[in-house]
């Protein structure tokens, strides 16, 4: 069932104008606020929600966060405010002139309801990450937009709040790639010759702030990703170890790590042969998040999982003395 975010779910009756030939674009509250093109470096999501992130200390390539607990996943939807009464009004009226049942019954509901056109408040709508329905939202389509008096006494589970911006943000967020470098090189190493992990470059925290700003509503929460420790795996039984894991020290430039004078070096103790094996750093990151666009705000409750940043890359391991022979 393929859905716009401006229309309730019902498949089959939405309709993209009204009777009085109005457009997508020329209804209340379609597209508003995004301004997406203006402010791309940021990003948005849903329909007024923007997202903007530090630029990471270092120059290397990032990815998005990955969760270490693979039972988190963010909110599938939220409601957002969107209308006046007079726009809601509106929006009805152009959204379903003439659509057919259970789109009707849905529209006459909130005209017997005037729109809440005498109350204070505003309309909220139900919104997704990707513009496209979720089937795992919780959401019914009998309340694709709830009424959200200036003081909610009971507040909808599934209204945006801090905590949900938190969850927005950290999946948003774009972590830096560990910058290490293997010594030898990737394509070098030896049989029984213990190889080196070194950082190229500093590592710093790095925070992504969910803002929503609209028709008076004002929230917002940054979450703030700062790497801890350094995790390699040599991608094959054969090596002693098979992974290490080093701290991240922060220094005057930022974190780093070097297993230079660590115990816990990875030797390969067999030969690739013909193939390679799958070697990969991996950076954990402690997330905490605030309730607010300040990252140096005080950290919030519930908590988010830790992030993950990954670098994979194909390692050839030889025998030392099939090189000896090579190089005679």
């Amino acid at each position: 069932m393929a859905l716009s975010l401006s229309y309730p779910a019902y498949a089959g009756d939405i309709q993209v104008g009204g009777d009085d030939g109005t457009t997508e674009s020329d209804r209340p509250g379609a597209g508003s606020g995004t301004d997406a093109g203006a402010d791309s470096a940021k990003g948005s999501i849903g329909a007024h929600i923007r997202i903007n992130q530090s630029t990471p200390a270092s120059s290397g390539s990032t990815a998005t966060a990955t969760s270490s607990d693979a039972n988190w996943e963010p909110p599938v939807c939220w409601y957002e405010p969107m209308y006046t009464p007079e726009e809601y009004e509106k929006f009805i009226k152009s959204a379903y002139g003439g659509a057919g049942e259970p789109a009707a019954s849905y529209a006459r509901k909130r005209e017997k309801q005037n729109y809440h056109k005498d109350d204070e408040g505003l309309w909220w709508q139900v919104q997704f990450p990707d513009d496209t329905y979720d089937k795992a939202c919780p959401v019914t389509t009998d309340n694709w937009e709830i009424w959200v008096p200036p003081a909610d006494p009971q507040p909808d589970p599934n209204k945006v709040t801090p905590e949900i911006l938190s969850e927005l943000a950290f999946n948003s967020t774009k972590l830096p790639t560990p910058p290490v470098e293997l010594q030898p090189r990737a394509d070098r190493l030896l049989v029984n010759l213990g190889t080196r992990v070194a950082f190229k470059g500093d590592l710093d925290r790095v925070w992504t702030t969910a803002s929503l700003d609209y028709k008076g509503v004002q929230l917002a929460a940054t979450t703030v990703a700062t790497p801890v420790a350094l995790k390699v795996d040599a991608g094959t039984a054969d090596a002693d170890p098979q992974s290490c894991t080093y701290d991240l020290v922060k220094g005057k430039d930022g974190y780093t790590a070097d297993s230079g004078d660590s115990g816990c070096n990875v030797t390969y103790l067999r030969s690739s042969g013909a193939g390679t094996y799958p070697f990969k750093a991996s950076i954990t990151w402690k997330v905490t998040w605030t309730a607010s666009a300040d990252p140096d705000g005080p950290p919030q409750q519930p908590g988010l999982p830790d992030g993950l940043s990954t670098l994979e890359q194909d390692v050839t391991v030889k025998e030392a003395q099939a090189v000896n022979r090579a190089g005679s």
